[in-house]
């Protein structure tokens, strides 16, 4: 099963995920940024290519949570894989700086899914980096922690 450490780049403001604040971690957003990285979620969540493709810069690397490096066409097409699902998640602890012409949209998820007929459940932290050239913003890295899954509860009092 390969839980696409694509998951890592699966975030921003999507109507499909909810996004938990965090103290004094989030900027005002421009509009056209928020409308990009909400844009971007829906084609992670959906699969949309081409939305995709004119989100991610030509020169778009994912460092995902294995470590390994990957391009804008490996990351495109792992997300549109129909086999692949995600339910709704909530993005938690944000972090939010934006520049100029530049941005950093991060947080917390705690995902679950389908990789080819398989559950699966992966917790990450992440960190997109959005650059605005010529009047549009396109994300130019992500950078993907796998953190510890979570323990289930215990029913036993120690």
């Amino acid at each position: 099963m390969r839980i696409r450490i694509v998951a890592g780049a699966l975030i921003a403001v999507s109507t499909l995920c909810v996004w938990r604040p965090s103290l004094g971690a989030k900027a005002v957003l421009p509009a056209d940024l928020a409308s990009a990285a909400a844009d971007y979620d829906r084609a992670q969540l959906k699969g949309d290519e081409t939305l995709l493709k004119r989100l991610l810069a030509d020169d778009y690397h994912l460092v995902n949570g294995g470590g390994q490096v990957e391009s804008k066409e490996q990351f495109v097409s792992e997300s549109i894989d129909p086999a692949f699902k995600l339910e709704p998640f909530v993005v938690e602890n944000p972090i939010e700086t934006v520049w100029t012409d530049g941005a950093v949209l991060a947080g917390e998820v705690h995902l679950k899914g389908q990789d080819h007929g398989k559950p699966f459940t992966a917790h990450f932290r992440f960190a997109d980096i959005w650059r605005k050239r010529n009047g549009v913003w396109q994300v130019v890295f992500t950078e993907v922690t796998r953190l510890p899954a979570d323990k289930p509860a215990s029913s036993e009092t120690h």
